[in-house]
């Protein structure tokens, strides 16, 4: 597990989604939403995030784009993946997709979501 790096995503099902495709360990955290002030110093805390190697990836919806605003101003150092905004949602990317964006991103992926 390359302990330094962490994907942090909005909600359960992405985690899932993400477990499924990636062919190494890797952290993920979930945000259950958008984030108070509170529950982000706790998470920047919590997993050390000002000292890792942070990648965002939200859906590309209007709460998706307020929480990647927020941990944005918090994580300015963290790198971004996105989705296609026609599959506006992590979840509802179809695994092919997700897989290119995170192998653009220097993640192993499991060769069969390389279609």
């Amino acid at each position: 597990m390359n302990e330094d790096r962490i994907v942090i995503v909005e909600g359960i099902t992405d985690k899932k989604k993400l477990k499924k495709i990636l062919d190494e360990e890797v952290e993920i955290i979930c945000t259950h939403g958008t984030l108070g002030i509170e529950r982000l110093e706790e998470l920047l805390l919590e997993h050390n995030l000002d000292n890792r190697t942070v990648y965002i990836l939200v859906d590309e919806d209007d709460s998706g784009n307020k929480l990647r605003k927020m941990l944005t101003s918090e994580l300015p150092h963290a790198d971004h993946i996105y989705i296609d905004k026609a599959f506006r949602e992590v979840a509802a990317t179809p695994e092919p997709e997700l897989a290119r964006a995170l192998l653009s991103r220097h993640f192993k992926v499991k060769s069969i979501y390389l279609i």
